[in-house]
């Protein structure tokens, strides 16, 4: 795919392999592109700022040996190592941003920043990686299951309360068939959980942010813009004086984040859809930093976009209630996506816009049989 074409088809953005090269896309910011192997994504884009301290990360990549090798040769070819890297910002808690993170703590004793609520899946639970749902292929079912819900959540989630469970759980809050991790990936988990800390470090934080709090990066003074959706935990990087802005995985150039019903808050699209609203405030950002894609401007029109593409799904969810009726969040899965994305991530994004709805006065909720149903007034 180094045409950027599979076919006649041209191949998103996100999708694109990472690029061997180190380029500055902003004054100062350097872009190491890693590479990922993930459906729907084939890179992630580290940020890299240096000062008279030595170099800041922004992201830095999955764990594991093949990354920190393809870290170390980028910041080679720009002069740098890793034991130049003295701050790490992690903008969510989805490993292909913080894998690294760990690794640099131990070895360069790197500050690591995140939001607040920043936990990852070796803590207690992590949601789904981003992913252009309209493109997954059914075998994506594994990478869902590590966020699964026990079985009280679907009765809890009826009632729009907010649940903390295990990642290895093998049921999901909308009942139905549990989707069972394949053994050797229950292995893998589990030993990573082990082993956190010793084989494979773990990102704790040495700082905390919330809200519009002042980061010193790159001899620049950066603002944090707290954007939970995706993750509760989204963090986007604002510097004023350069007009740009890290937007992590919360606004991408070509596809839109998962929104995953399986996290820790009872309306996850209404909190995506407050944070896309409060980028009507950054109209004078020139460019726009995305953790997987190039660099692009106008972030209020992107995020409208973004938002019009979930309006459309809910409309599309309200429609095809005159057919289904009383169904099930399968069933309305089948209406919302094309077959070759059903399965697993395709329910909990379905699960998650139709207790939008629900939360709205919408449609109304039945707990009391094997599988939650939703039936619109």
């Amino acid at each position: 795919m180094t045409d950027g074409c599979q076919g006649s088809k041209p191949v998103r953005e996100e999708r694109r392999p990472a690029r061997s090269e180190v380029e500055e896309v902003a004054p100062g910011i350097l872009r190491l592109q890693l590479p990922i192997s993930l459906p729907g994504l084939g890179h992630v884009n580290c940020y890299a700022m240096e000062d008279h301290r030595g170099v800041a990360l922004i992201d830095p990549g999955l764990p594991g040996p093949q990354t920190t090798l393809a870290l170390q040769k980028r910041l080679k070819s720009a002069g740098m190592s890793l034991r130049h890297v003295h701050t790490v910002v992690i903008t969510h808690s989805h490993p292909d941003h913080f894998g690294q993170a760990g690794m640099l703590r131990r070895v360069a004793g790197a500050d690591v920043i995140t939001h607040q609520n920043f936990r990852t899946f070796l803590d207690p639970v992590a949601e789904d990686d981003d992913v252009d749902l309209d493109a997954t292929p059914t075998t994506s079912q594994e990478r869902a299951a590590r966020s699964e819900w026990d079985e009280k959540a679907m009765v809890d989630a009826a009632k729009g309360q907010v649940v903390d469970h295990g990642p290895l759980s093998p049921h999901t809050p909308w009942g139905g068939s549990p989707y069972m991790i394949p053994r050797h990936r229950q292995v893998k988990y589990k030993i990573m959980q082990f082993t956190a800390g010793r084989l494979i470090p773990t990102p704790s934080p040495t700082r905390r942010v919330v809200d519009a709090e002042a980061i010193e990066l790159g001899g620049r003074s950066w603002v944090s813009v707290h954007t939970p959706g995706h993750t509760t935990d989204h963090l986007c990087l604002y510097d004023p004086d350069a007009k740009v802005m890290i937007s992590g995985d919360h606004v991408l150039p070509t596809i839109t984040p998962h929104i995953s019903g399986m996290g820790l808050t009872a309306d996850p699209l209404g909190e995506f859809f407050e944070s896309l609203d409060r980028m009507d405030n950054f109209a004078d950002v020139a460019t726009v930093l995305p953790a997987h894609g190039l660099e692009f401007a106008d972030l209020p029109g992107r995020a409208n976009d973004i938002k019009r593409h979930h309006y459309e799904r809910l409309d599309t969810l309200r429609e095809s209630s005159d057919e289904i009726g009383k169904g099930t969040v399968s069933a309305y899965m089948r209406s919302l996506f094309a077959e070759r994305s059903w399965g697993p991530m395709a329910e909990s994004e379905t699960y998650a816009h139709l207790e939008h709805l629900r939360l709205a006065g919408e449609a109304e909720a039945d707990g009391s049989g094997a599988e939650l149903t939703y039936e619109f007034g």
